[in-house]
């Protein structure tokens, strides 16, 4: 399913259905980031799947994901013209199985979802690890 912050769904849920309680905790780490983040993620597709596919995992080398960004980071020259449009994937099974109360998966999607935002603005994985480490105080 593809989210979009401040937005309904693209499909709608009857009202007799409880909604997705893994998209509702994505949707509320997009609502919490910062106004002037949020506002420029605009034609990003936000979307939640199971797990990531085999090409996924060998596309970034790796043996697991908890999120995955694809396209054209906003620092990059011509970004806003790019012909493929920015994706966000974040995968349910593997957050269900790493954060086993329902605090650690809030806190756990929310790390993801601000993870793959900072992708999008052009931030890599060793700044990111830089970062994290400037705020423990190491």
């Amino acid at each position: 399913m593809t989210l979009e912050p401040d937005e309904p769904t693209e499909t709608t849920t009857p009202a007799d259905d409880p909604a997705d309680p893994f998209e509702e905790l994505v949707m509320a780490a997009l609502d919490s980031l910062p106004d002037a983040f949020r506002g420029r993620l605009g034609s990003v597709a936000i979307v939640v799947e199971d797990e990531p596919s085999a090409y996924e995992l060998q596309s970034v080398g790796a043996a697991g994901l908890l999120g995955l960004y694809t396209g054209v980071p906003r620092t990059a020259y011509g970004a806003e013209n790019a012909a493929a449009a920015s994706k966000i994937t974040i995968f349910r099974g593997p957050h269900l199985r790493q954060f086993r109360t329902p605090e650690a998966l809030a806190d756990g999607v929310a790390e993801t979802v601000r993870h793959e935002v900072a992708h999008h603005f052009g931030i890599s994985d060793e700044r990111l690890v830089e970062l994290a480490r400037e705020r423990r105080g190491r």
